[in-house]
């Protein structure tokens, strides 16, 4: 059959066709188009990013508070938690915690530690990305939020109290034994924050991502060292400050996987596989010609 014909007052016209195999392809090719943009690596821009910080902490900490303290629940999570760690010969953190708290000096380091460096060392890892890989950055730091995102499923699903708020155990809390300041979760201090989000574990979940961060791309090889290090320490000063069983840590594990497994599907790629630098995004003709 011919083209379709309508009449109107100045003659016959042709109707609209449908789009031939040209016009299509080039509608898939301009969807496929604006999917890879969306999935290309961009250059940060520091205002935006530390706004996205401060929303994203804030946030964070807005839903981890309204999380309901559930005291009788968390309690019996605890109890569930120490009985299976025992079960299998692990459940070592009661002894664990009162041979380090027997030396002062290493107590009251890990007291600090555990205070200050998952802010710190988190911070510091972020900036050293923004400045020296740009193209991983967006990558990298959505794994650090999607990290801390699930967490607050975790705490809202399995409240969880520390081993040294658990009833009928002997262990110490060594924030209020040795006076040190910092922690949010012992003292004065404890009335701003939930006593029972420890599961998972956002600092064994922060510290592996900085430590995977620094052994993927730092070129010196004590860094690298350094990378592996961090978070086998906060492994060790979790537990000996009574502010998490290792099993929280495994938590922590789970979600920094899901944080990686979801960029990866977005991207095609690990954070750390992604280009360093990203070229910056092409400016309009007209202000290339006015400039």
């Amino acid at each position: 059959m011919g083209d379709t014909t309508v009449r109107t007052r100045n003659g016959p016209e042709a109707a609209a066709a449908p789009p031939k195999g040209d016009e299509a392809g080039r509608q898939t090719a301009t969807e496929r188009t604006l999917w890879q943009r969306l999935r290309r690596p961009r250059r940060p821009r520091i205002w935006i990013e530390l706004a996205l910080i401060g929303v994203s902490y804030w946030l964070y900490s807005l839903v981890r508070n309204a999380v309901p303290e559930q005291k009788s629940e968390a309690m019996r999570n605890a109890d569930w938690i120490w009985r299976a760690e025992h079960a299998i010969g692990l459940g070592f953190e009661e002894a664990f915690n009162h041979a380090v708290n027997s030396v002062t000096w290493l107590i009251v380091g890990m007291n600090y530690y555990y205070a200050t460096l998952h802010f710190i060392v988190t911070i510091g890892v972020l900036v050293w990305l923004y400045r020296w890989h740009p193209g991983r950055y967006a990558a990298t730091r959505t794994v650090l939020f999607l990290t801390t995102g699930v967490a607050l499923v975790g705490f809202y699903l399995f409240p969880l109290a520390p081993p040294r708020l658990m009833d009928g155990h002997n262990f110490i809390d060594t924030v209020l034994v040795h006076h040190t300041w910092g922690s949010m979760a012992s003292g004065d201090l404890k009335h701003m924050t939930n006593q029972y989000a420890a599961m998972p574990s956002m600092h064994i979940g922060w510290s592996t991502w900085c430590g995977l961060t620094i052994f993927a791309l730092a070129k010196a090889p004590w860094a690298k060292i350094l990378g592996v290090l961090y978070p086998v320490a906060t492994l060790v000063v979790i537990i000996a400050t009574a502010n998490h069983f290792w099993m929280d840590a495994v938590g922590g594990i789970l979600c920094l996987a899901f944080g990686f497994m979801v960029v990866w599907a977005w991207y095609g790629a690990l954070p750390y596989q992604l280009p360093r630098v990203v070229a910056p995004p092409a400016r309009p003709a007209f202000e290339a010609i006015r400039t």
